[in-house]
């Protein structure tokens, strides 16, 4: 299962989990969400509806890492470093070496969308 995300043209693609936080998170495409900056590491965003949770601490945040936080707070991480939080891992972006400058360092319109064309429009809403 796969994903895209389009921040300021730029494209980015995203590795999905095997899990059931992803595959309900995957029904909410597409979904453009405005992402507010945080601790100058992460984009957040609260989704209109809350997800499966299995939350586990990864002790280390990976550049790239599409986490949810408790059951309705997404979470893409553009550094790596340490935690002692609980997230519920989505997925995690493919070449996230840009996703940084992407990202930029405020508030952002982050486009998340099928990687399957059949699915982006069958699955509009």
């Amino acid at each position: 299962m796969n994903l895209k995300i389009t921040i300021n043209s730029k494209v980015f693609k995203v590795n999905l989990q095997d899990n059931a936080t992803a595959k309900a998170f995957k029904e909410l495409l597409p979904l453009t969400l405005d992402m507010k900056e945080l601790n100058s590491n992460e984009k957040y965003a609260e989704l209109p509806e809350s997800l499966p949770v299995k939350a586990y601490s990864p002790g280390k945040i990976q550049n790239g890492d599409l986490m949810l936080y408790g059951n309705n707070v997404v979470v893409l991480f553009y550094k790596t470093f340490s935690t002692s939080y609980a997230y519920t891992k989505i997925g995690n972006v493919d070449h996230a070496d840009d996703l940084a400058d992407a990202l930029g360092s405020d508030n952002v319109l982050v486009k998340f969308e099928s990687d399957s064309p059949y699915e982006t429009v069958y699955n509009e809403k």
